[in-house]
């Protein structure tokens, strides 16, 4: 019996298209300034007053002709003003732009001469561009793991001024006092008053090492012209010793160490330390500091296992494993479901190479005097690359903790960990991204475009495996409607193209720009998968609202293999760990199950959706 009720083109046409020209107005008023005009940059060129010799060259000038003047012509004008021209590239016969050597001290009167010229669309002398500030540290070069987090643009935007970053640990070489001696690297360097909870006095010295070289990846004097740099150069570091000699510490002083660096100004604390156990007290001044508006990162652990460990894993607190120069997570580093972030943490194990490990300046743990350029690795190597880009982020304007933290989650590389995975958190540390996260308010993270695509292929493959096992007539049938496109879009590639229209940065939209089984992130927080998005759950409420429903079918086959091709992907290529989840392995078969579940939900629609159409 052919159905009297609208078909599926006609159901979703006019909510499509309606809904394309909000986005399309949204997006116009959007890109307004205020008086209704599009806003334009200043176009006035910078005085050459005001510029140093090394922002151009003033022997050489450059002319740029009317597209497509011939070089007979412009023979004839070079000889008129004095000056031997010739293309600056074989594209000048297209775009005119010549280049020609002439005398400094002439440099402002043919300015002023050649820009009278018809022919002529400008004239200026050859300004001089070059690579984003690099430091004069000589061994900044071997700081591989500072050019993995986009260092060198990082330090465009900020480089810590004004934040406090406390570091507890074993203690810093941050002072001449009887044995123990200042690092030449941090001879410069701001210190904030610290304490020594080991031996109790004012004077938190470093006699391990460790300490120092942690130091040194937060805030090692850069630029000048020794040995190495650190992330956050201008920050003040806060000493705080909680570990002896040997590298061990209690709970009890580092809860104390921990309430009294909040209570004295800290802005980040770093602890590169960690254990099995679960304390309570030290858990309520991770709690204490959180609540004094503290940044608190911590070491996810060292024992190549799915465990996150203390103080890493309480709430509040940034866990951070560690990779190698690879990208890949270290052969040692731990991780699991409290992880936050990855960073650099150095494997000298891949390929046997020292430096594979962290290059930093501290203290020969036998001789606090004297001091060497260590290459360390492990999450403790990891965390301070963290805590510094947080002491960046302080300082280029962040107002809260929470604004911090989304913004390294946010402008993470999440090529590896997509919204998050147990390895990685939110994603690979990106100093540059932070920055540019914190700049640009809202947004989630962002999903690969080829882990969009592949999605779509998957879920355009599985409808396909659906409509094969139905009967003959229904398979005839079961076509592709403007709904199930709809489900399929939404699913796979969410709403992609609000990016496009200058929309993407905006906080709602922006998580709508990812596919909608990753809406989960930005409803319930970061962190593990939430089942109620990482199941069928939803494709199944949608389907008992809208299966007797004519039309609604196709769209319920669209979302159903959509649904079912992104979790597929992530139970083979990610491997997240999903909430809830008594035992972590049992997040994979989760997933492969609802994904069954999902295909047997589409072949329903698709069987319905033929039947309707009969």
């Amino acid at each position: 019996m052919a159905s009297t009720s609208s078909s599926p083109r006609s159901a979703w046409a006019p909510f499509v298209l309606s809904s394309l020209a909000v986005l399309v107005a949204v997006a116009t008023v959007g890109n307004c300034a205020p008086d209704g005009k599009q806003s334009e940059k200043s176009k006035a060129p910078v005085p050459l007053s005001k510029l140093t010799a090394d922002d151009f060259l003033a022997d050489e000038l450059v002319v740029d002709f009317k597209d497509g003047i011939t070089k007979e012509r412009y023979d004839q004008l070079e000889k008129q003003w004095g000056v031997d021209l010739e293309f600056n590239s074989i594209e000048g016969a297209v775009d005119g732009i010549t280049l020609g050597r002439i005398d400094p001290a002439r440099l402002d009167a043919l300015l002023a001469k050649i820009a009278q010229d018809p022919n002529v669309e400008a004239v200026e002398p050859l300004y001089r561009y070059k690579a984003s500030f690099v430091p004069n540290d000589p061994r900044f070069k071997e700081q591989w793991n500072f050019e993995m987090i986009h260092m060198r643009d990082a330090w465009e935007k900020s480089q810590g001024e004004g934040a406090v970053v406390a570091v507890l640990d074993t203690g810093i070489a941050y002072e001449d006092n009887g044995e123990f001696k200042t690092v030449p690297d941090l001879r410069g360097a701001k210190f904030a008053k610290g304490y020594d909870f080991v031996n109790d006095d004012d004077h938190p010295n470093d006699d391990h090492g460790h300490g120092t070289h942690v130091a040194g990846t937060i805030a090692q004097v850069t630029n000048n012209g020794l040995g190495v740099a650190g992330i956050a150069y201008k920050a003040t570091l806060m000493p705080v010793k909680v570990l002896d000699a040997n590298g061990s510490g209690s709970s009890a002083d580092i809860a104390d160490a921990i309430r009294w660096a909040a209570d004295h100004g800290a802005k980040v604390i770093n602890m590169s330390l960690g254990g099995g156990g679960r304390s309570q007290v030290m858990e309520s001044a991770v709690a204490y500091a959180r609540g004094k508006g503290v940044v608190v990162v911590c070491a996810a652990g060292n024992a190549a296992r799915g465990t996150v460990e203390f103080p890493a894993a309480y709430p509040g607190a940034v866990a951070v494993s560690a990779v190698g120069p690879t990208g890949e997570l270290a052969s040692y580093s731990s991780y699991g479901k409290e992880l936050d972030i990855a960073a650099p943490g150095g494997d000298k194990r891949l390929r046997g190479r020292d430096e594979d490990g962290v290059l930093q300046n501290t203290i020969i743990p036998s001789n606090p005097a004297e001091s060497q350029y260590a290459y360390f690795n492990g999450t403790s190597m990891a965390t301070p690359h963290v805590a510094g880009v947080a002491a960046l982020l302080w300082a280029a304007g962040a107002k809260t903790p929470d604004q911090v933290e989304q913004a390294l989650f946010k402008g993470a590389d999440h090529t590896k960990s997509g919204e998050w995975s147990d390895k990685f958190g939110h994603g690979l540390l990106d100093a540059k991204g932070a920055l540019e996260a914190l700049a640009g308010g809202g947004g989630g993270a962002k999903v690969p475009w080829w882990k969009k695509i592949l999605a779509f292929v998957w879920a355009f493959l599985l409808w396909l495996l659906a409509r094969f096992t139905l009967p003959l007539p229904a398979r005839r049938l079961a076509t592709p409607g403007l709904g199930f496109l709809a489900g399929l879009l939404l699913t796979t590639l969410g709403f992609f193209f609000l990016p496009w229209l200058g929309l993407g940065h905006l906080p709602v939209l922006g998580t709508l720009a990812t596919p909608m089984p990753e809406w989960g992130a930005a409803i319930f927080g970061a962190g593990p998968a939430n089942p109620l998005f990482y199941s069928a759950l939803i494709p199944i409420l949608f389907a008992f609202v809208g299966f007797r429903r004519s039309g609604w079918q196709g769209a319920i086959a669209g979302v159903a293999v959509g649904w079912a091709a992104l979790l597929l992907m992530r139970a083979f290529s990610d491997s997240p760990a999903v909430a809830w989840m008594p035992l972590s392995f049992l997040s994979v078969p989760w997933l492969i199950v609802n994904v069954l579940v999902l295909f047997v939900l589409a072949r329903a629609a698709l069987r319905a959706s033929a039947e309707d159409a009969r």
